[in-house]
């Protein structure tokens, strides 16, 4: 196919591309610069054919470890290797699991590394969370006999429409029959993959993974706690979790206006990615915002304007000590959005931007409870934000929609697993 060896010839030239740019990003995140053989398929051997698992970041590390979990009660004679493509991605799967899960990098998609990632893992079978389609690797697991599934698979209408250009439509589809499973989120989303090329058989609906959230019982008992440490429990609190470069500025002219009425509140602003949490320090200094970095430790005192949440893992308990949240990834284009259940199971009134394409069908749904408002800009958002304000018992109500309907929609966890294992045989075929 002339597509598959066009895309082979240009992996082969990006190769050191890649490891250029790895050593330029290390300059900032040394990480990057480390476990380079594992980019190329190299490691210790594994024994015993494990279940080989893969999650491309944090997002989709903190998605999957239910699942994670789940597959090795399933089979649990069998070891479990995680793969990820980002260093933050890597610790995350290190704080989570510990020594119970092996952790690598994905390898590169070449035909070299993928195949000698092949050889050496030679994994039972291969469950990679949401939609990750790397040619090469999926032909090698091919060519190892290794099933592969994809889980909580999507692809947006914007993403199906590239995937149909004649340059790559044949990869495309060639790519999705070697599957031996896709587990889709939705009707309309199976339908997509399905006039992509995927085999019709191998597609099911599973439902989203994103909404079997784990218990939060003790997240919202921190909430409180949180609040009389910070001394605010009179002081309405907004969360602006997972924004990006562009979008804190626009939350902060929000937060501007908010604060002619709301005097007393409270903004924690969590960017999404840490390298940025330096540079948005910085942000806050050039506009003369009193703050404090969560990771000094330094008490929130009554004259705080921002608690600048450059630490892993505590946005949750953020989410319980809030009013109110956004979410953002959403109010710039090219990301698609960000979790927005994470904030609704714990009954907060969420707001987010016009660009969330990757969780359009769960914006819609949470929007249609009341539970959460699109905005376009930083007017609008303090607008929606001083109306929940002025009125809690409304924000609350609103919430408390968001919650319900995430206990509702519930269950995708157990069809997922039942889904794996009829993709991959009982244990006694793997």
């Amino acid at each position: 196919m002339l597509a598959r060896a066009v895309y082979r010839l240009a992996t082969a030239i990006a190769l050191p591309l890649a490891f250029v740019y790895f050593h330029w990003r290390g300059r900032r995140e040394p990480s990057y610069r480390a476990h380079w053989g594992e980019r190329l398929g190299r490691g210790a051997p594994l024994a015993g054919g494990p279940i080989w698992v893969h999650a491309a970041s944090v997002g989709e590390v903190v998605l999957i470890a239910p699942l994670v979990d789940a597959l090795r009660a399933q089979w649990p004679d069998r070891a479990v290797l995680l793969t990820t493509v980002t260093p933050t991605g890597r610790e995350r799967a290190r704080a989570r699991f510990g020594d119970t899960v092996r952790v690598r990098y994905l390898p590169l998609d070449t035909v070299g590394a993928t195949r000698r990632f092949m050889r050496g893992v030679r994994p039972a079978f291969g469950v990679v969370a949401e939609t990750e389609l790397w040619p090469h690797l999926i032909a090698a697991a091919e060519r190892a006999d290794v099933p592969m599934v994809i889980v909580n698979a999507s692809v947006s209408t914007r993403s199906a429409t590239r995937y149909r250009s004649p340059p790559i439509a044949g990869l495309v589809g060639a790519t999705l029959r070697r599957l031996a499973g896709i587990g889709a989120i939705s009707e309309a989303h199976a339908q997509r993959f399905r006039a992509l090329g995927a085999r019709r058989e191998a597609v099911t609906v599973t439902g989203n993974l994103k909404f079997d959230v784990p218990d939060l019982s003790t997240r919202l008992a921190e909430g409180p706690a949180l609040r009389r440490r910070w001394q605010a429990e009179g002081r309405p609190i907004l969360v602006a979790a997972s924004t990006h470069e562009g979008e804190e500025a626009i939350v902060l002219e929000a937060f501007e206006r908010l604060r002619r009425r709301h005097p007393q509140a409270l903004l924690v602003l969590a960017p999404r990615h840490p390298q940025r949490f330096d540079g948005v320090a910085e942000l806050l200094t050039a506009r003369s915002w009193r703050y404090v970095r969560r990771s000094g430790g330094a008490a929130v005192a009554a004259d705080t304007d921002v608690v600048l949440a450059d630490t892993l893992g505590e946005v949750p308990d953020f989410y319980a000590a809030a009013d109110a949240a956004f979410v953002g990834g959403s109010l710039v284009a090219g990301i698609g959005g960000h979790n927005v259940l994470e904030p609704a199971a714990l009954g907060r009134p969420i707001c987010v931007g016009p660009h969330i394409e990757d969780w359009r069908d769960i914006v819609d749904a949470l929007a249609e409870t009341g539970a959460l408002q699109v905005v376009s800009g930083s007017e609008a958002l303090a607008a929606v934000l001083a109306d929940w304000f002025d009125a809690p018992d409304a924000g609350r109500d609103a919430g408390a929609a968001g919650a319900r309907l995430v206990a509702a929609q519930g269950g995708a966890l157990a069809d997922t697993v039942a889904f794996i294992r009829q993709r991959v045989g009982r244990d006694d075929d793997i």
